[in-house]
């Protein structure tokens, strides 16, 4: 019988644009954040299947979802998940708000607006940061920064993929009212390259989205793990990076992606700073940061 494994796409862990499980992780949480990981990268397969209908796109994730809640065990992925959470007794909440993510994927080819873009946010993106701030028994207090920056990281995937994704899926998530004012139309995303209106748009969202990451600013700073913090710090400036070269490039005609060399530099650099905005923002943090 075929599972939802079978339709991965072969994407990993390694291509995707920001850490997964890194070395900065601590390695005793490396395997509910890897079982997580192969989870959602099984169900997001599945939603962006192209040739497989919606309705067994949805059966499949119905599926997932029985394993994951333990009703079954036909799914190797839901099922590793399962056993993973049930080990440190943390509920299923995160990863079965991700498969509502992708079922409204399957469903919902179009949003109106900011405000809804950011609802699926809440259950694509979201979902994630906290996740992995209740893996490192972290404040819930974190969740506000955590997902501003997880819904920008989100948004900066939107943007950089959209042509992509109206090719290949006919899923636009640029919102239908940012387009209008723009004069742009989502017809215009078939093109090589984006014509004036398109470019305005999507700079504007863009520079919207640099908003919404500023927001997040905070994060490492309020986490009080330090290898999370400094995880934190390096997709921060990451996404820096992605959205400063979203405002001035034009993601249909040119790469809108970091060289392997600007990955590390940028990643070297996060760390750093990181590090300092740890450090000062609480007191003994020096005797911590050496025991860590």
């Amino acid at each position: 019988m075929t599972t939802a494994g079978d339709l991965r796409s072969g994407k990993t862990h390694r291509d995707e644009n920001f850490p997964v499980a890194s070395f900065l992780i601590h390695p005793r949480h490396r395997a509910v954040i890897m079982a997580f990981y192969n989870f959602v990268r099984t169900a997001d397969d599945v939603a962006d299947h192209p040739t497989l209908a919606p309705k067994d796109k949805l059966d499949f994730l119905d599926r997932l979802e029985d394993g994951l809640f333990g009703r079954s065990e036909e799914q190797p992925e839901a099922v590793a998940l399962h056993r993973a959470l049930a080990a440190r007794s943390m509920a299923p909440r995160h990863a079965q708000d991700l498969l509502n993510a992708f079922r409204l994927d399957v469903t919902k080819l179009r949003y109106a607006d900011w405000d809804e873009l950011i609802h699926y946010c809440s259950l694509s993106a979201m979902p994630v940061g906290r996740f992995m701030l209740d893996v490192h028994g972290e404040d819930r207090a974190t969740w506000a920064a955590s997902d501003a920056l997880c819904a920008a990281l989100q948004i900066n995937n939107h943007l950089q993929d959209c042509a992509k994704d109206y090719r290949e899926l006919d899923r636009v998530y640029l919102p239908q009212d940012a387009l209008a004012a723009s004069g742009a139309s989502v017809e215009q995303l078939s093109l090589e390259r984006a014509p004036p209106q398109l470019l305005d748009c999507l700079h504007r969202l863009a520079a919207r989205n640099a908003a919404l990451l500023a927001a997040g600013k905070g994060l490492g700073a309020e986490v009080r793990d330090l290898r999370l913090s400094l995880e934190v710090a390096v997709i921060q400036t990451y996404a820096e990076q992605i959205v400063a070269l979203l405002q001035e490039r034009d993601s249909l005609s040119e790469a809108v992606h970091l060289s392997r060399g600007q990955f590390m530099a940028h990643g070297l650099a996060g760390m750093a700073g990181g590090l300092l905005r740890w450090i000062a923002g609480r007191p003994g943090a020096s005797r911590s940061a050496s025991q860590a």
